[in-house]
């Protein structure tokens, strides 16, 4: 299967919107590339332009060898001619049609032989376990068989890619787990080459090769799914993948490998990890996980941590762990465990290297050249919000 390129992809809307601002991105052969952001940042309309249902306003974009969209050289390849995959959020079923008629669709406009199209049909439908099912309507299928017709019609006629846009967001959270896995396995079993939109950080990080996390038709950070969560490079993809917590300050010391941050809303002074470089007098955004965050014992205390003193105000149980939120001066912290806690105040230990720092100013983890030059008095922008 071939890569997909996008370069310098634009999307102006008539009055001046940008829903793709200039992005930049490499699918390779075989991978399982996402999409990631809330609603309105350009995932979709990125996809509709790959596809063919949208036309750029700037850029290119190649399949292969293939140019199928370049806006300098007059390049827009019809959407039935890319030969591409694609699943809708909305599934797309005919009603009055059987299963096997639906299949039968994309292969009629390829004008394929009747006797190729049934042997085809049953090779789709049997790799999304639904062989028996070709006779029946949409209606007689549950949702998760509804989205493995949608799938195995997107598969029928082989596209060179395949291009997903939500395809699981209309099934219960139950059958979205169970989705998963099938969606990976038909896609690992083809070694197609895929593209799949979502605003589910879950989907994301537990089906992707790649991810690219997407705010205001931007990519704010593109990388390993792991590296998203543990290290987000802007405070944009920090505060929407998954849950983080925010205190913010200024650097007062950088020695020996750590820096000091004196925290605004009280007279503590938080310890971090300088990997990156910090600066003296920065404004910065301090960033760290719920999982990250223990409370403290009285007898077992390391000299080498961070302690902060905070009032219990909300406690869950979701099944597996128990979920605090603590009211530290004017900000709230999370932090899971695995017993109840008790009322009233505790003091929550956070490592140094538990720490993600960014930049005020710049809303980019903290680095020599980032850091230097923003004074205190810059404060971050407004984050994603999902």
């Amino acid at each position: 299967m071939p890569d997909i390129i996008v370069s310098g992809l634009s999307r102006v809307y008539p009055d001046g919107t940008y829903a793709v601002d200039d992005i930049d991105f490499k699918v390779s052969d075989g991978e399982f590339f996402t999409l990631l952001g809330p609603s309105g940042c350009g995932k979709s309309t990125t996809l509709a332009c790959i596809a063919g249902l949208d036309t750029p306003t700037a850029g290119e974009i190649k399949i292969g060898s293939r140019t199928i969209f370049d806006k300098k050289a007059g390049i827009d390849t019809p959407c039935e001619e890319r030969n591409v995959g694609m699943v809708f959020q909305s599934y797309a079923l005919w009603p009055h049609m059987t299963i096997n008629k639906n299949l039968a669709l994309p292969l009629n406009l390829r004008k394929v032989p009747a006797a190729e199209q049934k042997r085809m049909i049953a090779n789709a439908l049997d790799m999304v376990d639904l062989a028996s099912f070709g006779h029946r309507y949409p209606h007689e299928l549950s949702g998760g068989q509804q989205q493995r017709v949608a799938l195995a019609r997107a598969l029928v006629y082989s596209p060179t890619i395949l291009l997903l846009d939500e395809p699981l967001s209309n099934l219960d959270a139950r059958l979205r787990h169970q989705a998963r896995a099938w969606v990976k396995r038909v896609q690992q079993e083809l070694r197609i080459t895929t593209i799949y939109v979502t605003h589910d950080q879950d989907e994301a990080l537990a089906m992707s090769d790649n991810v690219a996390v997407m705010s205001k038709g931007r990519i704010g950070q593109l990388a390993s799914p792991k590296s998203v969560y543990e290290t987000p490079s802007t405070l944009d993809v920090a505060g929407f993948v998954g849950r983080m917590n925010f205190l913010e300050g200024v650097v007062t010391t950088v020695n020996k490998g750590l820096f000091s941050v004196a925290l605004d809303e009280s007279d503590e002074v938080i310890f971090v990890k300088d990997t990156m470089g910090a600066v003296p007098d920065a404004v910065v955004t301090l960033a760290f996980r719920p999982e990250k965050v223990r409370i403290a014992k009285d007898n077992d205390r390391d000299p080498n941590s961070n302690y902060l003193k905070a009032e219990l105000i909300e406690e869950s149980y979701v099944g597996f762990r128990y979920e605090y939120k603590f009211r530290y001066q004017n900000s709230v912290i999370e932090a899971y465990g695995d017993q109840p806690c008790a009322a009233g105040y505790s003091v929550l230990q956070i490592d140094p290297d538990a720490i993600i720092s960014y930049c005020g100013e710049s809303e980019l983890r903290v680095s020599p050249e980032q850091s230097r030059g923003r004074m205190a008095g810059s404060r971050p922008n407004e984050r994603i919000s999902s």
